[in-house]
């Protein structure tokens, strides 16, 4: 006879359940109530303005796929009670919420209306037309809280499933997701914004950890503040872009994608730290993270390139270690390790590589305990073979790593003759006169 279920297994399921249905029965009516009211207060308003494309008029009208449309409302309510533990079931809530509350603040902020005329439909698409149109009016479009929530729903289920059932749950996504234009319910513009708005919600709640910003403290480091302020006049820049370009075209509210960027390393600066960019000790960083912030890691990349464009990749400042920019794949397979103190770009697994992550603020000293954690990965890696210690442009956040290793494996005799050893080898290193004296606590 098999063993039935634990009690304490029981215990927890039922634990989830109720949380589910607890949550269920606060965000579906919140939803109904917020979202009726938005589409009630815009039908309200005179020349209510629209974002459409002229090509958009070529879409066509696909009756069916209301089916794949009306069917993120089940999984809605299902993915609640598709959780291991009540944490589970707030995660996924919150990450409901945020996008709820953000939405609707948009669709009052800036009402936009659809403009197509929706044709006569017979059957169970006509019915579930009728059904959706006694309470989907013509507004609420951008950011689109469909495709938000589909965003959230599909990173819900792709790590749940397997196998043939995960390529069934990625094509359906892509049905529900094609569906808001088929249906003639969304416009295209309303299609990225409310992916990222979705891909924001995720961040926010992260799986597995804490939010990024749970640990906020407002910084009281100089750089850091007038980092961040630059950081956060870039974003609004981008802003007050997205109002003036929106006036002509409806691609204009791309450029939120940028604002939210810099709005977020903002934060980090700010006093969040280096979570924000949501790196993890392997290099790898999350989906969210890697679209949210890709803006920003195209403009890091092309200063990589420009300030590095005329030195080597990497330089060897000791017997198999090297010291450089961040690496593309191709530079890699000299080395048996990478120690990368960037927290902005992402790492890349490559067999026979270890990957060892610090994630550090670029331009910002880093304590001592960093440095040390740092400097003791690089040794023991080293008996394995040649390791490159890189940050974007190789010349602070790996500087000071190496420069403690030199330290710490005897080759030099202080910080200062360290960071002269570098730069006879060729490496350009910038460094501010305290940074010495913290290398030197390092390597004790």
């Amino acid at each position: 006879m098999g063993e039935g279920i634990s009690p304490s297994v029981a215990t927890e399921r039922r634990t989830v359940l109720r949380a589910a249905a607890l949550w269920l029965a606060f965000l579906a009516p919140f939803f109904y109530l917020t979202y009726g009211t938005a589409n009630w207060l815009a039908s309200l308003r005179a020349g209510v303005p629209n974002l459409a494309f002229g090509w958009e008029q070529h879409i066509p009208f696909i009756a069916w796929t209301i089916v794949p449309y009306w069917s993120i409302n089940a999984f809605y309510a299902l993915s609640l009670f598709v959780n291991y533990t009540p944490a589970e079931v707030g995660r996924l809530a919150r990450r409901y919420l945020t996008a709820q509350v953000i939405a609707v603040a948009c669709f009052l902020a800036l009402p936009l209306q659809a403009i197509f005329v929706r044709p006569e439909t017979d059957g169970l698409p006509g019915f579930m037309f009728d059904v959706l149109g006694g309470f989907d009016k013509p507004f609420n479009q951008a950011p689109s809280l469909h495709i938000a929530l589909l965003v959230i729903i599909w990173d819900h289920w792709r790590d749940r499933l397997r196998g043939a059932w995960l390529i069934f749950w990625h094509i359906w996504s892509l049905l529900i997701g094609l569906s808001v234009l088929t249906t003639w319910q969304h416009h295209a513009i309303d299609i990225p914004t409310g992916a990222l708005l979705g891909l924001f919600a995720l961040w926010l709640f992260p799986a597995g950890k804490t939010s990024p910003l749970a640990g906020f403290r407002l910084t009281e480091h100089p750089k850091a503040r007038r980092l961040a302020i630059c950081y956060a006049a870039s974003s609004v820049a981008f802003i007050a872009l997205t109002v003036w370009q929106t006036r002509n075209s409806g691609a204009g509210l791309m450029l939120l994608w940028p604002a939210l960027a810099f709005a977020i390393v903002a934060a980090g600066y700010s006093g969040a730290g280096a979570t924000v960019f949501q790196k993890e000790g392997n290099g790898h960083i999350s989906l969210a993270s890697r679209w949210l912030l890709l803006p920003y890691r195209l403009g890091a990349w092309v200063n990589l390139l420009w300030w590095t464009r005329r030195l080597p990749a990497a330089t060897e400042i000791a017997d198999g270690i090297f010291l450089g920019r961040f690496p593309t794949r191709e530079a890699l397979s000299p080395y048996v390790a990478v120690i990368d103190m960037t927290a902005e770009l992402p790492g890349m697994a490559v067999p026979g590589l270890a990957w060892h992550a610090f994630p550090s603020l670029d331009l910002l000293s880093m304590p001592a305990a960093r440095i040390r954690e740092a400097a003791l990965a690089v040794e023991a890696a080293q008996r394995r073979g040649p390791v490159l210690i890189c940050c974007a442009l190789g010349f602070q956040r790996s500087a000071v790593v190496a420069a403690c290793t030199l330290l710490r494996t005897g080759t030099a005799t202080n910080a200062v003759t360290a960071v002269a050893q570098i730069k006879a080898a060729g490496r350009p290193v910038h460094l501010p006169f305290e940074a010495y004296a913290v290398i030197e606590e390092a390597a004790r």
